[in-house]
């Protein structure tokens, strides 16, 4: 591909070289250059690109993008270098030429907010498989991909990594597009230039807010303001205390969605459900949607996810009754998940890590008022010992029973990380029992379960392996209960107080 193809939306000087020049592929990490590449020189809070020019001009690269004149002085005449004002923004636009502007390919979901996202997409994404529709999905989980899920490494990738995959997903079939679209992404021009067809605001609080991240709340608000300014049709939680001064300064149609006020799509009689032990919640839908609808997923948060999707679904022509269908039938994995073993009692495995989202979970598991809450837990090693006690103090008031156990320990011991917990569970006087090796924890747990229980692994959610002395090992809750119920089943392990 010609570089001035490739160049064609972006502001540029040719400081040398010819825009004529063939490139193979857009390469920012110096590492992956080869022969006839474009080296974009990206500027990160690590580390700085332009100090890899000379080793990106030795394996071969025909052109090099950079921030700064004087970083390129040497670069031999025959290597093309262009002069941008940012190397992140035009990145977002080369990558888009690259693979042929993929996003015009695809009906474009992105989803912003503090709370939801990961479940909300997922929701969207299963809603709209479940009508015969395809859909690709880019988040914190995973990047999915037809049948392909590779796992993420940043809620939202790099702008490379965005257009490869939307290809990828064309190239596979692919109708739609559901992104999560992080604060750090927009602030960052990870999706620059990519003009989303719908855009959704879940909720905003305080958070991701330091040196590394945002320096203050109002960077933070204004960072996700920008998916506003670049989507179509904005769909907004008209609920949240945030909702107008994210709509600032946006472009885009807007459709909005509440259960406490007049919006495009209403829920009202909201009531939980505790169905053969499986947990949800049902309300009343009038507007766009006039209808009984049902979630598998408990909480009250559940119902502003449903309704997002619901204006998402209605709003892509989607019938109403595919949509209430696929509510019913959705489980968004390690988010609040029931693993159904029992009809007596619940097993959930939520990824609840800080004492927000643990105080969370277990609030919410109260509203369905519980014979006990019993959480298995632990904290990761090598990480902030205020976190330890603040999840202790969290589960010490909340939870009936903690069982405390490890969670990627990394290279601590799982007992010195369990007496910091400890020190939070003291400010209730909690009770609480310690068991190391955690598939050990959870089967305590099961064989030791009461009726009307409701076992929470708090932690470790989608994640498949356990940490240890920097070597990751597989470990996958999902499995570990299901071979636990299997030895309850065989009669190779024992239930103390009922059957199964």
């Amino acid at each position: 591909m010609k570089t001035s193809d490739l160049c064609e939306k972006i502001e540029y000087r040719l400081l040398q070289g010819s825009m004529d020049t063939e490139v193979t592929d857009v390469i920012y990490d110096s590492r992956k250059v080869t022969e006839g590449t474009m080296f974009v020189c990206m500027v990160g809070a690590v580390t700085d690109g332009h100090k890899y020019i000379p080793d990106a001009v030795e394996k071969g690269a025909g052109v090099i993008v950079a921030e700064r004149e004087e970083a390129c002085k040497g670069v031999p005449p025959e290597v093309a270098v262009i002069l941008v004002e940012s190397a992140r923004h035009a990145l977002a636009y080369l990558s888009a030429a690259y693979f042929d502007y993929p996003a015009k390919k695809l009906t474009t979901i992105g989803l912003t907010g503090t709370k939801g996202k990961t479940t909300t997409t997922y929701i969207i994404q299963d809603v709209l498989r479940q009508a015969g529709r395809k859909a690709g999905l880019i988040g914190t989980i995973a990047t999915v991909i037809g049948e392909t899920s590779i796992p993420a490494r940043n809620t939202t990738p790099e702008s490379y990594e965005i257009h490869k995959a939307m290809a990828a997903m064309v190239d596979a079939g692919c109708q739609y597009m559901v992104m999560e679209v992080s604060s750090q992404g927009l602030k960052f021009d990870r999706t620059a230039g990519i003009e989303f067809d719908y855009g959704i605001f879940t909720n905003l609080s305080e958070d991701h807010i330091g040196p590394t991240e945002h320096p203050d709340f109002a960077d933070y608000l204004a960072c996700k303001r920008r998916l506003f300014r670049q989507c179509r049709i904005g769909i907004i939680n008209a609920d949240d205390p945030y909702a107008q001064q994210i709509l600032e300064g946006s472009t885009c149609e807007v459709k909005t969605f509440s259960a406490e006020k007049k919006a495009d799509l209403m829920a009202s009689d909201i009531r939980f459900l505790n169905e053969d032990g499986r947990l949800g919640m049902h309300f009343k839908a009038s507007g766009m949607m006039n209808c009984d609808a049902k979630i598998h997923i408990p909480g009250r948060f559940s119902v502003y996810n449903a309704l997002a999707t619901m204006v998402v679904c209605h709003e892509l022509g989607i019938p109403d009754d595919a949509v209430l269908a696929g509510l019913e039938d959705v489980q968004v994995k390690g988010r609040v998940e029931m693993i159904p073993i029992s009809k007596k009692f619940n097993v959930i495995i939520d990824y609840a890590h800080n004492d927000v989202s643990t105080r969370s979970v277990l609030k919410t598991l109260r509203e369905y008022d519980p014979g006990r809450i019993v959480a298995v837990f632990g904290c990761g090693g090598n990480r902030s010992k205020v976190r330890r006690y603040d999840i202790g103090e969290a589960a010490g008031e909340l939870a009936d029973l903690c069982i405390l156990t490890s969670d990627n320990p990394r290279f601590e011991k799982v007992e010195d990380i369990n007496n910091d917990i400890k020190v939070g569970l003291a400010k209730h006087d909690a009770a609480y029992i310690e068991i190391n090796d955690r598939r050990e924890a959870i089967a305590y747990a099961i064989t030791h379960a009461l009726p009307g229980d409701m076992i929470i692994l708090l932690g470790k959610g989608h994640e498949t392996y356990v940490e240890i002395e920097g070597v990751k090992h597989h470990f996958s809750e999902h499995e570990v209960v299901r071979e636990i119920a299997e030895d309850i089943r065989a009669g190779r392990r024992k239930m103390e107080h009922m059957t199964l």
